[in-house]
Formats: structure tokens, C-alpha cells, sequence
């Protein structure tokens, strides 16, 4: 007979227990989890601004990189390992272990949630099924129901206290599903004296009853780290009623200057909210994200529970409002989130906000974690590179041509084909490609083409491969969700014949153009074409898939949906000084299609200028263009 639930949490606990301690061994290693800065954003939502106080705030903003020792973070990948590397630090940034005065966290309820993506292009509505990698994260949570809900929670939440001050605290927002069990668990890792509030949020909304009273509230968890913690009350206005009676006592009594500022207060707010009103349809805050949160619910939580100044944390960010009420109360944040659709909202609700510059970030090494997870931490790059290559159908070279076991052949028609599996550690880029091509035309006396498969990709891959302009060289995307595929399936050989391996996206430009004025200059950006990868490759069902093709063929840049230019780049981290979005209505009031041309002021430089511009189509996919552009005459 199975096990109970009761009976599990123990045994569930302490291996939550065990993986978290691995992990925190793990900080000082050599190989300990990294962020990548995917972008430091400017905000600037004022696109088509001719004014010199709109022109005169960006380059204060610009010029004034570095000054703070602060940058706030949105970062996209599994939030135990966003926890790891923020607990680990780099060189760049110390760790924060310690160092978050409140963490608010989101986690999803619901086994049977469906979290399918619409994506509006110019006259169709596809519906985009949650990415592989979302699904089986996903899929892994609610696997055996609330036990691996628990399996899952349980690390996070260890690591959560390694990451909160000695006064920090912790809210846990949780429904019927999971919050009692969740409390438990919560009263062992913090201690159950550490408790201090289990809040109801009350809300209203349309509902039958049926067999059941309709459910209609949340619970958040409120636990404090250590011996003290901030809480600083707020009040509610009395009602009108409540106001006269008080009044009228006042006359009574003579004692009217106390009770006149207590009704000016209000009354104090409880742990039963029921003022605190969902997200509507109509709500102009509303983000179009399933599970948002409303801003009012994160500014009681954050005035109550943490200063200005503060660092607030929030691993399961979703629609962004954390962030967003952190950045409006004056604390600093770190969010993060698994979902490209979730860190696109984010990203495009932080501008629209005009939020201070932030880092938007992802996990370094992702699939080596992954593969150490799966494969065990022994594993090799080799061990995986065979893995990758059996897939494709490619049969490996002998060791004495092959010694980093990442080369295969396929002989078929006559023609001969190298493969070359690259490593997940790696972007592969222009580097690359050339010495594929160097190894096709002399290793083992020549081949006919070469098939570069790859893991993660310079954002510059697309302009790098037609400058090549290679007829006999291929470069395709090697899938994302491979490894955890892999453990689904059990092997290899159950997973054959089922994988595919996706063409690359591209960006182009007309020529980008500056121009003398002031004491500054102007660049003008104007967007050519983008092509993107595979269709196959997005989670589509048929019908929507056909629909998508219609778009990509009749306008192209429609399926951008952020775009953003760097006019200084270095080669290292992208600057974003200027961004356009879809639904960013001030410059050309169309909300399914961004501008497909920037304007904007910069300080003058003397000699060439590296432009970079990238775009993140409605996937979530990206891609990168750089162009040296002379000083004007």
C-alpha cells in the first residue's frame, strides 16, 4: 500500500534539505552557478521624444553607469539555480547571502492549471502551448501531485533563509492546494515560533455554487528569520457611519483632539483582507498574465514588511508586480522566472514604467547544470556530445580524429557529412564556424559539408553565417529541453527518431545613420527583415502553425515584439539606451506591431561606433546585429 502524504513529508523534507545543502557546498567551487548580463536596460519609453529634458535624462542615465553600487536584476532561468549563483556572487558582485530584508514568493497552485500563452499577431490569435523546458518544469512539480509539489518547494525555501537578512521575512502566497501542507514545512525550516501571521485575502468574482461553497481567498504565510523584523501598521479608513458616530462622542465627551486623529488614521488593518480587489479585465495596470497579482496586495505587503532601500526578492515573478511596487515604494528588487513569456512581460512592464536601469539576466551554464543533475556530477562534455550526435544519426570519429568526442559523420548518397556536437558551455559563434569549416575541408581528407549543432548561440550567429555565405555549411539549434527529455524517456534509444533540431532566426538592418547636432548626435535605426527559426520548432498544434507561416511570410517584423539598441557596444554586455514594444502606443498607436524605426540623441563621439541591436520576437527567441558605422563628416 502507497505511502500517505503525512507519512512522505519527512522523507521529502529531508532530501529538500540534502539538495539544498549540496548546493551551498557547492558556493566555493570552482564550477559554482554564474548569471549572465543579457542586458542593461535604460529605460526609455519616450522613443520618438524631440525634447531636450527627455534627451538630456537619457544620457544622464547613460553617462552615469557605475555610480551606485546597486543594480536592481530581472532574471530569467529555474530559480534554484538563479538562488545558487546569487548566494555564490562572482566577481563582479559579492554574494547576498544574508542581504534580502523580504522575499515574497508566487509559486503556481494548481496541478490542472493550464498556462497557454495567446499571442496576438496582425489578424490572427495564435495559442501557443507553454515551452518544453515550462512543461516538464512544470510537469516535474505536480508529477506525483502535492508530494512533488513539496519535492519542489522544499530546496527553494532552504535557500530563501540562506538569502534573507537575520531581520528579513518571508511571505508565501498559497491557496487550498497546498497551504497547509506548506506551513508545516515552513514551521520546521524556520521554526515554528518564527510564524508570524497566516493573512486571508478575500476576493470577490463570479461563481455557481454547486456541490461546494465557492472558493474565494488565498493565504500568505508570514514567517520572520530571526528575533526582529519590520512591521510598520497600516490603516484603512472607518467607514462614513463609523466617522459620525465618532464625531458625535467627541461632542459628548470634550476629548477631540485624540479620536480626530484616530479617525484620520482609519482603522487598523488585520490578517483578514478583504479591500484588496483582483486584477479585472479593465484594470489599466493589467498585463494580460494569468495569475497577476494585484499592485495593491504587494504595496500592503512591502510597506508593512520592508523600508525604503530595502531588497526585496521574488523567485516566481510572473507578471512582474513585485517589481514593479518595489521600484515605485523606492526598494531595490531581484525577481526572477522559468517562463520567456513571464520575463518579457516583466521586461516590458518595468519600461513602461519608467524604471530605474536594471540588469536583465539569465543562468550561465544552464545545460551543464542540467546535464550534472541528470548525468550525474562526474559527467563529461564528451559524455553529452555523443549523446547529441547518436541523436542527429551522426556515427562518432575514431578517438585518434576525435578526442573531444564532439565529431561525427553521416555517409549517405554518396556525399559525406561532419557533424560537430558543440559544448553546452559555450556560445557558439563566429569562432566556430570558421574552424568547422577548416576541419570539413581538410580533416580525414575532407567532407562535402558540415552541421554545426548548438546549445546557446552569440546573438550575432545569424549576421556571422551570411557573411560566410557558405552553401555547404549548416547550423541548427540543438533542443532545449533535450536533457530533461532524456529522463523522461528513460534512454536514448525511446527518444530516437523524435528530436528536432531547429534552423537559427536572424535579424537585418538598413544602413544605421549619424548625424551632427549640438553638442550631440543623432542615430537613426531602421529595422530591414526578420527571418525566423523553424516553425516546427514552437509549440504549436497544426492549424495555429499554418496560421503563424501566413505572418512570417507577409510581414515578418510584426513577430518582434522588443527590440532595443545599444549605440556603444562593447562586445560583452548590451546596453539597451533606447527599446520599442509592442503595445507601447505613444509613437504610432498600434499595439500588435513596434515602431520599425529609432531616433534618438546620444553624446558625440569621435571615430567609428559599434551599433548593436536586438530583437526578441513573440517566442521569446532573440537575435543580434552589430554595425560599425563612421563618424559623420
Amino acid at each position: 500500500m502507497p505511502k500517505s502524504l503525512l507519512e512522505q513529508l519527512p522523507e521529502i523534507v529531508r532530501e529538500g534539505r540534502r539538495q539544498a545543502e549540496r548546493i551551498l557546498e557547492s558556493l566555493e567551487s570552482r564550477h559554482r552557478v554564474r548569471l549572465q548580463t543579457r542586458e542593461w536596460v535604460l529605460p526609455s519609453k519616450d522613443v520618438a521624444a524631440t525634447d531636450w529634458i527627455a534627451q538630456s535624462q537619457r544620457r544622464e542615465r547613460l553617462d552615469g553607469e557605475g555610480d551606485t553600487d546597486w543594480t536592481n536584476r530581472l532574471i530569467y532561468g529555474d530559480n534554484l539555480l538563479a538562488m545558487a549563483a546569487l548566494l555564490a556572487g562572482d566577481e563582479n558582485t559579492p554574494s547576498l547571502r544574508g542581504k534580502a530584508d523580504l522575499i515574497y514568493i508566487d509559486p503556481p497552485f494548481d496541478s490542472k492549471a493550464d498556462y497557454r500563452t495567446k499571442v496576438t499577431l496582425p489578424g490572427v490569435e495564435l495559442e501557443q502551448r507553454p515551452t518544453v523546458i515550462e512543461q516538464f518544469a512544470y510537469s516535474d512539480t505536480w508529477s506525483d501531485g502535492t508530494a512533488s509539489y513539496l519535492a519542489m518547494i522544499v530546496p527553494r525555501l532552504v535557500l530563501m533563509r540562506e538569502l534573507l537578512a537575520d531581520s528579513g521575512q518571508l511571505y508565501t502566497h498559497l491557496d487550498w492546494h497546498t497551504s497547509h501542507y506548506v506551513k508545516i514545512v515552513l514551521d520546521d525550516l524556520f521554526g515554528k515560533d518564527q510564524f508570524r501571521n497566516e493573512i486571508v485575502w478575500c476576493y470577490s468574482g463570479g461563481a455557481t455554487p454547486k456541490q461546494d461553497f465557492p472558493r474565494k481567498h488565498d493565504v500568505l504565510l508570514r514567517y520572520a528569520k530571526g528575533s526582529t523584523w519590520t512591521y510598520q501598521p497600516v490603516f484603512r479608513p472607518y467607514a462614513e457611519n463609523t466617522q459620525q458616530v465618532g464625531k458625535v462622542s467627541t461632542y459628548n465627551t470634550g476629548k477631540r483632539e485624540n479620536l480626530d486623529i484616530d479617525l484620520a488614521r482609519g482603522t487598523p488593518v488585520t490578517d483578514w483582507w478583504t479591500d484588496v480587489k483582483t486584477v479585472t479585465g479593465w484594470a489599466p495596470d493589467k498585463v494580460d498574465y494569468q495569475t497577476q497579482k494585484p499592485p495593491a496586495l504587494l504595496e500592503r505587503i512591502l510597506t508593512t514588511s520592508s523600508s525604503v532601500g530595502d531588497l526585496v526578492m521574488d523567485f516566481f515573478g510572473g507578471s512582474g508586480t513585485t517589481a514593479a511596487v518595489a521600484e515605485k515604494l523606492g526598494r531595490r528588487w531581484i525577481t526572477t522566472d522559468l517562463g520567456k513569456p513571464a520575463c518579457m512581460i516583466m521586461r516590458k512592464r518595468l519600461i513602461d514604467q519608467g524604471a530605474k536601469p536594471f540588469l536583465y539576466q539569465a543562468i550561465g551554464d544552464y545545460q551543464v547544470e542540467t546535464a550534472k543533475s541528470h548525468l550525474g556530477r562526474g559527467f563529461r562534455v564528451g559524455d553529452l556530445s555523443e549523446i547529441v550526435l547518436s541523436l542527429y544519426g551522426a556515427l562518432p570519429l575514431p578517438a585518434e580524429d576525435n578526442p573531444l568526442r564532439n565529431l561525427g559523420a553521416i555517409v549517405f548518397g554518396g556525399r559525406k557529412t561532419l557533424v560537430l556536437a558543440d559544448s553546452p558551455n559555450k556560445l557558439t559563434g563566429d569562432a566556430t564556424l570558421r574552424k568547422a569549416i577548416a576541419q570539413r575541408d581538410s580533416l580525414m581528407g575532407g567532407w562535402d559539408r558540415v552541421v554545426i549543432l548548438g546549445w546557446n548561440f552569440e546573438p550575432s550567429i545569424g549576421q556571422s553565417i551570411a557573411a560566410l555565405n557558405d552553401p555547404n555549411l549548416e547550423v541548427l539549434v540543438i533542443p532545449p529541453d533535450l536533457l530533461d527529455r532524456l529522463r523522461k524517456k528513460g534512454g536514448i534509444e525511446k527518444l530516437r527518431g523524435q528530436v528536432r533540431f531547429s534552423s537559427l532566426q536572424y535579424l537585418t538592418l538598413k544602413p544605421i545613420r549619424r548625424e551632427r547636432g549640438g553638442e550631440g548626435e543623432t542615430i537613426s535605426v531602421a529595422l530591414d527583415n526578420y527571418v525566423l527559426l523553424s516553425p516546427e520548432a514552437i509549440n504549436l498544434d497544426e492549424k495555429n502553425r499554418g496560421e503563424l507561416i501566413k505572418v512570417m511570410n507577409a510581414e515578418p517584423l510584426a513577430l518582434i515584439e522588443y527590440w532595443a539598441v545599444d549605440p556603444d557596444y562593447d562586445g560583452k554586455v548590451f546596453r539597451s539606451v533606447w527599446q520599442d514594444y509592442r503595445g507601447n502606443t505613444a509613437n504610432d498607436g498600434d499595439a500588435l506591431r513596434v515602431v520599425n524605426t529609432a531616433r534618438f540623441e546620444v553624446s558625440r563621439k569621435a571615430g567609428e561606433r559599434r551599433v548593436c541591436v536586438r530583437a526578441v520576437d513573440v517566442f521569446g527567441f532573440e537575435a543580434e546585429v552589430v554595425q560599425t558605422v563612421s563618424e559623420p563628416k
